[in-house]
């Protein structure tokens, strides 16, 4: 079995412009380099990022998470068996000492998780989706949720409400799914745009619309598809992201939604309202990240036609899964390898979702690189869904592109729309 022999780290920018990590980890017989996301709308329960707090990019640096991956993580990575992930992702662990990484950072811890996993890919000659698969191999190609409008902290919008995506259930394949997708982008954009220009887009490169009304916003949504020739709910449906954390005050228990002030009952008839309204099958993050009781109320009254997908409240985090598949307060849980912190982290969470028979859904963040890695990582393990952003921008679309790839050298099948929770 080969070992490590070496691992490097460097400062690069992201697609905000933000400084973050690479890691690249030799070995004698192949290499792999992985480079680490970043979140804007980041929830509490997170693994925590390291940042420098200098005068540097405004305090965003990354080169103390570097200093910790040569300098503490390297010894702990070099001359173990590069195929040992789970072995190595716990030494990494260990060393870090903390349960959310904040002594070397996750972003250090992260990126050589990530760098592992591609060197043994290489080591072994297979390709990541291969090498990440269990026993019985990779599973299907997943079904993408792709964002179309943007508002929140991925935006400057007077909408709240952080992304409306698009869910193309009318594909037979996944070239047919991003094709559906690009013709509802298309058709929102025309009906947003001014005919000289075309309208701002946000991080995760959807458009911002000119509304800060939610159903203003799903209505432009349903227009576009039916522009673009599909019909909402059968062949194109939607999935919001609501980010509810972000405008939630604790203190008094309410949400601050668009004027009104919402309580937590309020709050959840007005995301029934939504599903009722217009062709929503996944809603994500409708309540604050703990308030867990508004999570089981909303799940008691829609759980069985849509799917209730966990951002904040489970944070790729084993324990809030397994508390919340207990209460049943979703459905459904998005899988972000940078709140987890480690490839196994990562990986232990999707398969108690599925166990659980929930619906796993790997997600990119805010801020990201041209690494494909999450790609690879939802046909691996047979995700079903993933949600990387709008098609636009070079970091998004190398994902999608890298998926397309796939398909032409792996004979799976397409999850399609039976990915969706609740799972029949």
């Amino acid at each position: 079995m080969t070992d490590v022999e070496g691992v490097d780290a460097w400062e690069v920018l992201d697609s905000r412009g933000d400084p973050t990590v690479r890691v690249r980890v030799e070995t004698a017989d192949g290499a792999g380099t992985f480079t680490v996301p970043a979140g804007a709308s980041t929830g509490a329960h997170e693994a925590v990022e390291r940042r420098d707090g200098d005068d540097r990019y405004g305090g965003r640096g990354v080169r103390d998470a570097v200093a910790a991956v040569r300098e503490d993580l390297a010894p702990v990575v070099v001359g173990r068996p590069v195929a040992d992930q789970r072995g190595i992702d716990e030494a990494l662990v260990d060393r870090d000492g903390t349960e959310n990484l904040s002594r070397l950072g996750a972003n250090a811890v992260l990126g050589v998780s990530g760098a592992v996993a591609h060197a043994a890919a290489a080591a072994t000659g297979r390709p990541l989706y291969d090498s990440l698969a269990p026993d019985a191999g990779p599973g299907d190609l997943p079904i993408p949720m792709i964002n179309v409008l943007s508002g929140g902290l991925h935006a400057a919008a007077d909408l709240p409400i952080q992304d409306f995506l698009v869910v193309p259930t009318g594909a037979g394949t996944y070239p047919e799914a991003l094709e559906m997708a690009w013709a509802v982008r298309r058709a929102a954009g025309r009906r947003i745009g001014d005919g000289d220009h075309p309208p701002s887009v946000a991080d995760e490169g959807g458009f911002v619309p000119p509304t800060a009304d939610a159903d203003a916003a799903f209505e432009l949504l349903t227009a576009a598809v039916r522009d673009a020739g599909y019909a909402p709910g059968d062949e194109v449906v939607f999935a919001v992201d609501v980010a509810a954390t972000h405008f939630y005050d604790p203190t008094h228990e309410r949400y601050a939604l668009a004027g009104d002030r919402l309580d937590r009952e309020a709050m959840v008839d007005r995301v029934v309202d939504w599903i009722d309204a217009h062709p929503v099958r996944s809603v994500e993050d409708p309540l604050a990240e703990d308030d867990w009781r508004g999570w089981e109320r909303l799940v008691d009254r829609v759980g069985d036609r849509v799917q209730v997908l966990g951002d904040d409240l489970l944070a790729t985090d084993a324990a809030r899964l397994d508390r919340a598949v207990d209460v049943g307060a979703a459905n459904a849980a998005l899988i972000k390898p940078n709140q987890a912190g480690t490839i196994t982290r990562t990986r232990r969470v999707l398969e108690r979702a599925q166990a659980a028979d929930w619906a796993p859904v790997v997600s990119a963040r805010s801020g990201e690189t041209c690494d494909s890695t999450i790609a690879d990582l939802a046909v691996a393990l047979d995700a079903g869904q993933i949600k990387i952003g709008s098609l636009a921008r070079s970091e998004r679309l190398a994902k999608y592109n890298r998926l397309l790839g796939i398909g032409r050298a792996y004979d799976g099948d397409f999850a399609g729309a039976a990915a969706l929770a609740p799972r029949s």
